[in-house]
């Protein structure tokens, strides 16, 4: 079985973090950040993940704790469910279109770490959610699974569609960079039994 369960006490926040790398994209997710909150989801959703997070952070100061230490959970999440990571495809990429907006999502799970952040966000808030966090979301998880992750904006007016399109490619590019690489299904433990 490939999954992890993370708990996180710090001063500033409380989380718990469950992950299925082989789920049905099933997810529940309450962070105290409406916006985080929906852009889990959707990360869930089309990496076929299932999801669980709780979080109580310090959400009266603002919401840079919360989004850094879930993404710190999730990458330490990942690193923990994936083990020695024999067998995994370890390369994904997807090129998501959302309306006006087409980002590109690539990862190499090669243990080790690099952002590289070409997202250029219009506007600085989305509602309530400081829209540079995003980065330092993906820094946080980066830093934890340790891998080569970039993202790019190659189109996009609206900062939410560009968000949103981050988080659904990397959910898709995680899904194939995870994925039992077919010449090596043996070695996997949860895919035994499935040649």
């Amino acid at each position: 079985m490939r999954t992890a369960s993370i708990k996180r006490d710090t001063k500033e926040t409380q989380i718990e973090l469950i992950l299925d790398l082989d789920g049905t994209g099933k997810s529940d997710i309450v962070t105290g950040c409406g916006f985080l909150d929906h852009m889990l989801t959707l990360f869930a959703r089309h990496g076929d993940f299932d999801l669980t997070v709780t979080c109580r952070g310090d959400t009266d100061v603002d919401y840079h704790h919360t989004v850094e230490d879930i993404g710190i959970c999730l990458g330490q999440a990942f690193t923990r469910a994936l083990g020695d990571k024999r067998g995994i495809t370890r390369y994904g990429q997807f090129l998501l279109p959302m309306d006006e907006t087409l980002v590109l999502c690539a990862v190499d799970l090669s243990g080790r770490d690099y952002l590289g952040w070409a997202v250029d966000l219009p506007a600085a808030k989305v509602g309530t959610f400081d829209t540079e966090l995003a980065k330092e979301f993906w820094l946080g998880f980066v830093r934890n699974c340790p891998g080569s992750i970039h993202i790019r904006k190659l189109a996009g007016e609206n900062t939410h569609h560009i968000l949103e399109a981050v988080f659904k490619g990397m959910g898709r590019a995680l899904k194939e960079a995870v994925a039992p690489d077919a010449k090596h299904l043996e070695e996997i433990p949860s895919t035994k039994g499935l040649l």
